[in-house]
């Protein structure tokens, strides 16, 4: 399902952008192949997408998170913020990339608990972090660690929240379609 735009802005492509959004639009289609149609509508203000791709790279690279575990943080954030394009780009992310088992994606897509007791604590807290704006109970906190994670990894899910904001809110504000690398996935 694509929401309906609650904004009239243009999708820019690396043809249509200037200046610093034509060179991150450039980027991505050489990175990835084509340019994410979020992208596009980020790109109508480069500070938002640049923001985006320096949180997206730093949690990715700093975070200390596995693969799976990277996918488990941004599913359970944007399935808190309702955010069916990213939940849609992160599932093919976390089915082709990331190798998160397909239980476990079933159940980050679906929002019940996940078979896996350490991903599921994660995806838990996460969801506690997005849903009561970073103030999760102690005993959420604590069942966190106790599954394994350490009080840095909160940080961590503090820098995806960041970064999936930017994602996301951008995504309701556009109505953003899901690309067709993600259609497989939508919800």
């Amino acid at each position: 399902m694509t929401r309906k735009p609650l904004i009239d802005i243009a999708m820019l492509t690396p043809e249509t952008a200037t200046g610093a959004a034509a060179e991150m639009l450039g980027a991505a289609k050489a990175r990835l192949g084509f340019v994410p149609n979020m992208y596009g509508y980020m790109a109508q203000l480069p500070g938002v997408l640049s923001t985006y791709n320096a949180g997206y790279a730093a949690f990715r690279e700093t975070a200390g998170f596995t693969p799976p575990e990277q996918e488990t943080v941004f599913l359970a954030i944007s399935r808190a913020n309702g955010c069916d394009y990213c939940t849609a780009a992160h599932s093919m992310i976390a089915d082709k990339m990331s190798k998160v088992p397909a239980a476990s994606l079933a159940a980050l897509r679906a929002g019940t608990p996940l078979p896996d007791a350490k991903l599921d604590a994660l995806a838990k807290f996460t969801r506690s972090m997005v849903l009561k704006r970073g103030a999760p109970d102690p005993a959420e906190v604590a069942a966190f660690l106790a599954a394994g994670y350490q009080p840095g990894h909160t940080l961590g899910i503090v820098l995806a929240i960041a970064t999936k904001i930017l994602s996301n809110y951008t995504n309701h504000l556009a109505g953003t379609e899901v690309d067709p690398a993600f259609a497989p996935y939508k919800v």
